[in-house]
């Protein structure tokens, strides 16, 4: 019997460079329907580069990325719009807001209120914004946070601001979420619980794709497993195939393997990362001013 999958997102070569450097060498990545799958790899290996590839942070120096058959615009609120969502490495809530306001502000691609609709506050309006709130305060129950709802987000203790980020990114309803390091700082009762809300998504029938330094918690949770290295992927498969990769032990090791571009590499690598992040937080501040 053979198993139909679906594609939800699919990448193909893709590259991205800054410079002289190249961050991520001609990955192909494949998520389907109903999958969780993880993406690994040592310090600069262009886990974050690469995400940022997928979400419309950065356009990518060459290749395609696809959300169920459609390539993607290289803009971050229309892959939104398109089903895609995503949280961060570091935390993005917006601290002097309320949990419910900050999900409800994931509402907004999904709303189709205008400024005047807003401004005059009609029919129309009302009843959009009260669905919207309905919608989060569903999504507020779902991660056990509707009793704070009128808290300010900054006085939430870290592992409930990780789980808001996650909601504020599901109320865009997506298709595919992409999770940055959601256990980063957790104790181990965090990280339980941070596994079972991500098998939770994947039962409302979400995909989910997700960058992690935890091992035990990548193996214990991934359908698939794929490593970068330097910027290209090593290998992909089972939990079970990965870690019995001598490639993967010996990257993580600090061991050369045949095709290692080395130490030196991987630092400017890491630092031409770093300041391109910089400038993409700089130019999107500019913006919003």
């Amino acid at each position: 019997m053979t198993i139909m999958t679906t594609p939800v997102l699919e990448a193909r070569d893709v590259t991205m460079r800054f410079g002289g450097l190249t961050a991520v060498r001609s990955v192909d990545f494949t998520v389907n329907a109903g999958e969780i799958v993880g993406l690994i790899g040592p310090n600069g290996a262009g886990k974050t580069t690469f995400f940022n590839c997928l979400t419309g942070l950065y356009i990518p120096t060459e290749g395609t990325v696809s959300y169920k058959g459609t390539v993607l615009p290289p803009k971050p609120h229309l892959v939104t719009q398109a089903g895609i969502a995503r949280t961060f490495q570091n935390i993005r809530l917006f601290a002097n807001m309320t949990v419910l306001e900050n999900v409800l502000v994931g509402r907004h691609t999904r709303t189709k209120e205008g400024l005047w609709s807003a401004l005059l506050r009609g029919p129309g309006f009302k009843k959009a914004e009260k669905a919207s709130e309905e919608r989060a305060m569903e999504l507020l129950e779902f991660i056990g946070l509707a009793a704070k709802r009128d808290h300010l987000a900054r006085n939430l203790p870290y592992g409930e601001q990780r789980k808001l980020e996650i909601a504020r990114a599901l109320a865009s309803d997506p298709g595919l979420l992409l999770l940055d390091e959601p256990t980063a700082g957790m104790n181990p009762q965090e990280t339980r619980a941070t596994e079972e809300l991500v098998f939770a998504i994947r039962d409302m029938g979400v995909a989910v794709l997700v960058i992690e330094h935890d091992m035990r918690f990548i193996f214990n949770l991934c359908d698939r497993v794929a490593v970068l290295v330097q910027g290209e992927k090593l290998v992909e498969g089972t939990s079970e195939v990965v870690q019995a990769d001598e490639r993967v032990i010996a990257a993580y090791l600090g061991e050369p393997f045949e095709g290692d571009p080395g130490a030196a590499e991987a630092a400017e690598v890491a630092a031409a990362e770093a300041g391109a992040e910089a400038q993409s937080t700089t130019s999107t501040k500019g913006e919003a001013q």
